[in-house]
């Protein structure tokens, strides 16, 4: 199977998005020499060219890509190739209204944006087969095309008519006869049985609160048929070019598409990544990112497909990076596991809703101090290629993370709208982040035998299957700590004996779980040696098997358990504040052999090591000496360093023994 080193040749690839459609060609030439000058290496064309490709139904205008694909051969530069079905032109939702897709309330996306698609669209399906088979034979053979890109940011939902046949389609494929839909659904709630299929339609807009396993099957429908719009493409470019790789780009953590489903029908793992420079999380965010897309990349290299050079244009308020920050971000992706870093966008718009969003090259131009740094990343990533491509990240900690159990927990009517999944997810990996433990992330019913320690932060709902699979790794020795809200509801929602799962609570050393005492916001509970936040729960232990216990300390929870371990397995019942949550966490795997990376780090550094090579970032805004044990290669500065490293401001270290 193809994949990213076809590309890479042992090099990182550095560039970006690029729009010269929108320019004057006498522009493009001065792109090149631009690019060149950068370390640029690979663009990507054609992401939203459709109207230009095609201007009128079956027409081709293939000429000035052409000359451009001939211009980037001509100077090395390889091109990404997308196709462009993200944004149909005008003339298709014109022609054939159906294709547009309809919101919860019944209205039209119009045209005029961008996604204005329906993944069920029959005709939307065929044109985008069409474009896109134009494209491979034309392209197909091209020396300078390096991978596909297919579409882009897949994320439209679409509740109309030809969506809901393909739902009452999917339906019946996954339940068969509406007496298994209407068991799964517990339609017997509020006298929603179904007596036709006919009647079965997306959770459009209610009166009141919607069914919410309706709700989760639209969502897995909905993934499904996005992945379905995504694989044909994908089928008709590798037909044309089985050798070349394709991918399609994610966006950061997104609730739309199961990720683990989808990255298994990619031959590389692409993302989108845009942390806020005035977030002084931002850097942990990336982390986390980077490590859910490495784990859905099999821990191989993986490509940082968008990122931004400054500010976007969709924040509230937009901030410039800092001089130095955007360096550092792309030196933490490579250092978890990037070949590839790329950005949103080559030359920054001037006209158009984006033209506030920042380019490689910005309306400063050639002089401009983004420029100029992207520029001298472009060097230094040109100088550590060779040492870092290909070369695969080790950890022995893994966090679970699942789509199905996001989406079933986010429901209207759950005990408390304060627990947000990926704000959980997030505490978790940042309390081991902040311990300098590097993780992988997985699916709950994945291999996790070569982990010392899982780690679960919130996972409501849990099949069977992955219950027994978290059963079986502890009693082969692994180490088990899991957060509140976990194994509640089984694949249909559907609520589990006892409000949590027997064979759980067994795990934990739990007797019966009385009462969910979410909190408000700014309100803690306080347990002996911290306090814990946004949840709590009333506990009743199982006689004697109950190893430790650190009870809640006053109020209704008084002298009950917050957290609790039954021989190798933890659970703990609250969210402690996040120091105290690093520090449990930073001891549970230290039990389970689980060491830093480097230990003894100042406060705002991180440390990663990839193959050989030993990642310093300093994410803080003053400079900081770093211990480092023993004689290392800077491969950034090709200085010897031993004994201590100083990091400037946002600086950073690429270190081999």
């Amino acid at each position: 199977m193809p994949h990213l080193g076809d590309a890479t040749r042992g090099r990182i690839l550095f560039g970006g998005d690029y729009n010269p459609e929108q320019w004057p060609e006498e522009t493009w030439h001065e792109d090149v020499r631009l690019m060149k000058d950068a370390g640029v290496n690979s663009v990507t064309l054609g992401v939203f060219s459709w109207a230009r490709l095609e201007p009128e139904p079956g027409a081709r205008e293939f000429g000035w890509l052409d000359r451009l694909m001939d211009l980037m051969h001509d100077n090395g530069i390889g091109v990404v190739l997308a196709t462009p079905t993200s944004s149909p032109p005008p003339w298709l939702g014109r022609l054939y209204p159906e294709t547009l897709p309809r919101d919860a309330d019944g209205r039209i996306e119009w045209w005029g944006g961008r996604q204005h698609f329906s993944h069920s669209s029959t005709v939307y399906r065929h044109h985008a087969a069409a474009i896109t088979e134009a494209l491979a034979a034309r392209y197909g053979g091209h020396p300078a095309l390096t991978m596909w890109h297919i579409n882009n940011e897949y994320c439209t939902f679409d509740y109309g008519d030809e969506a809901a046949v393909a739902f009452r389609r999917w339906l019946r494929t996954k339940y068969g006869t509406l007496d298994a839909l209407n068991s799964a659904w517990g339609t017997a709630f509020w006298s929603q049985g179904y007596d036709t299929w006919d009647g079965v339609l997306p959770p459009r807009h209610a009166h009141y609160l919607n069914n919410p396993t309706q709700v989760l099957d639209f969502r897995r429908f909905t993934s499904d048929m996005l992945l379905e719009c995504c694989t044909a493409e994908r089928d008709i470019v590798r037909r044309h070019t089985p050798h070349l790789p394709v991918t399609t780009n994610f966006m950061p953590l997104w609730v739309g598409q199961d990720g683990w489903r989808w990255s298994e029908e990619e031959d590389l793992v692409s993302v989108d990544l845009y942390p806020d420079p005035r977030d002084p999380l931002g850097a942990q965010s990336a982390a986390l990112v980077q490590d859910l897309t490495r784990s859905q990349a099999h821990g191989g290299p993986w490509m940082l497909m968008e990122q931004a050079a400054g500010p976007v244009n969709w924040r509230g308020v937009n901030h410039p990076k800092p001089r130095g920050l955007n360096r550092l971000w792309s030196l933490q992706a490579v250092a978890r596991g990037a070949d590839a870093v790329c950005y949103f966008q080559w030359r920054q718009s001037r006209q158009g809703a984006e033209k506030f969003h920042s380019g490689m090259l910005s309306h400063a131009g050639e002089r401009g101090r983004t420029f100029q740094e992207v520029k001298r990343l472009g060097a230094e990533l040109a100088r550590i290629g060779a040492q870092v491509t290909g070369s695969r990240i080790r950890s022995d900690i893994a966090i679970l993370h699942d789509w199905d159990a996001w989406w079933a927990g986010a429901q209207d009517g759950r005990p408390s709208a304060e627990v947000d999944y990926p704000d959980v997810l997030r505490a978790w990996h940042r309390a081991l982040w902040e311990s300098h433990r590097t993780t992988d992330l997985a699916h709950p019913e994945h291999d996790l035998s070569a982990y010392a320690l899982v780690v679960v932060p919130q996972l409501y709902l849990l099949t069977d299957a992955a219950i027994d699979n978290l059963l079986a790794y502890v009693r082969a020795g692994g180490t088990l700590v899991s957060g509140f809200l976990t194994g509640i509801a089984d694949e249909d929602d559907r609520v589990r004996p006892g409000g949590m799962d027997p064979r759980l609570r067994e795990l934990f050393g739990i007797a019966t779980l009385h009462e969910w005492w979410p909190l408000e916001t700014g309100e803690t509970a306080e347990c002996e040696g911290f306090r814990g936040t946004l949840w709590s729960e009333e506990i009743e232990l199982e006689g004697d098997g109950v190893d430790e216990v650190i009870p809640y300390k006053g109020g209704e929870l008084d002298g009950l358990p917050a957290v609790l371990r039954k021989g190798r397995s933890w659970y703990v019942s609250t969210l402690p504040e996040p120091d105290a949550l690093r520090d449990l966490l930073a001891r549970v795997a230290t039990d389970a052999g689980v060491r830093p990376v480097l230990a003894g780090l100042p406060r705002g550094v991180e440390a990663v090591r990839r193959g050989e090579v030993l990642f310093l970032l300093n994410h803080g805004r003053e400079p900081v000496a770093v211990g480092i044990p023993g004689a290392h290669r800077d491969l950034l500065t090709d200085t010897t360093v031993e004994g201590e490293i100083v990091l400037g401001r946002y600086g950073a270290a690429v270190l081999r023994p």
